[in-house]
């Protein structure tokens, strides 16, 4: 059966990345029988250059349609003087909201050629494999009410509402457990109880549902805490829950586990699995056109996608090893270079990895 694949490359660096990754599509395609159909459409700053607006409608029917979507990177200096509601990341907020992508995915692993590039001492990084399932569709990003207003001393002042349903926590609670089950079995949920309300609930209704999965270790960490520990010991962890504010700050601080930002990869899940997938990293736009941005981390989300998405587990598992094949030859981006490996730019690490693709399929 053919899968449809909607392509979004967006702003930056997003058209470089995301063309190394449909070299490796089409690699897939050739060398080991992949049916997959792609279509492209803007997304971002880019389409708000042509639309008017960061998703366009044309662009939110290609996502609906498709099987699966990869995004490469919104936004960029040049949209910031913009109204909020049309500058580019609001296109990505937008995006997840209408497909309903509750659940989002970000793995930090660390390569053991990369444990060089970590700023952490290789023995508190060394085979670190952790993954934050960070709620992406409610919390303070979507509270309403929101704004900026003149208080009664004609201050200005600017408020966000920090709002989560019950419902919601369960959601996204639920797919750490199932997730935390087929690992090591140890889920740690991260909040700010003591401070917060919403928290309460959080922490409540979390270790309400831990009952149903007896199985999975549960514990609780204040997100203070938690980002002291990431540093810390973050071999302690195995998958972390946390709402959205959170999940978006402990994710960055352990993509710098890893070495570089621009190794990780992510994904976006809806309640029957369909999802986007983009690098945790941004659009980047001080380097885009130069050829020095890393593609791994879309790579390794279109790797995601085939496992999560896709049902092409093996495949997934092909991505992965040739990944860590152009690693351990010594190929580097600038991001993750050191002394004794080959530096490369953006176009032949993709290159390289396709090439490690057609090896194997030979």
């Amino acid at each position: 059966m053919t899968v449809k694949i909607a392509i979004l490359s967006g702003d930056g660096i997003g058209p470089e990345i995301v063309a190394e990754a449909i070299k490796v599509i089409g690699c897939l395609r050739k060398h080991y029988g992949f049916q997959v159909e792609l279509e492209e459409a803007q997304i971002g700053g880019a389409a708000v250059d042509t639309s008017g607006e960061p998703l366009p409608e044309a662009t939110l029917r290609l996502a609906r349609q498709a099987d699966a979507i990869l995004l490469g990177a919104v936004g960029g200096p040049k949209w910031e003087t913009l109204e909020r509601r049309r500058r580019p990341e609001q296109g990505l907020l937008a995006i997840r909201s209408a497909l309903g992508l509750f659940g989002n995915l970000r793995p930090a692993i660390l390569y053991a050629e990369l444990a060089g590039a970590s700023t952490l001492r290789p023995e508190i990084v060394a085979d670190l494999d952790i993954l934050i399932v960070r709620e992406l569709t409610g919390g303070i990003y979507f509270g309403e009410p929101r704004g900026v207003r003149t208080s009664g001393t004609g201050e200005r002042e600017a408020y966000n509402t920090l709002l989560y349903r019950e419902s919601e926590i369960v959601r996204i609670a639920r797919l750490a457990f199932e997730i935390a089950g087929k690992r090591d079995a140890r889920l740690c949920s991260v909040d700010k109880a003591n401070v917060l309300e919403s928290s309460g609930l959080w922490r409540e209704v979390v270790t309400q549902l831990s009952g149903e999965y007896p199985q999975v270790e549960l514990s609780h960490l204040y997100v203070d805490n938690a980002a002291m520990q990431l540093v810390r010991a973050p071999k302690q962890f195995d998958v972390i829950v946390t709402g959205n504010l959170f999940g978006d700050i402990l994710s960055d601080c352990a993509a710098m586990l890893t070495g570089s930002i621009g190794m990780l990869p992510s994904a976006a899940l809806d309640e029957r699995g369909k999802g986007m997938y983009e690098p945790v990293h941004g659009s980047a736009p001080d380097i885009a056109g130069r050829d020095v941005a890393n593609p791994l981390a879309t790579i390794l989300s279109l790797a995601m996608m085939l496992r999560y998405s896709l049902n092409q587990a093996v495949l997934a598992e092909r991505v992965e090893s040739a990944v860590r094949c152009v690693l351990a030859e010594g190929y580097r981006t600038a991001d993750i270079h050191t002394a004794g490996t080959r530096r490369v730019g953006t176009r032949e690490m993709g290159e390289a990895v396709t090439a490690a693709l057609r090896a194997v399929a030979s």
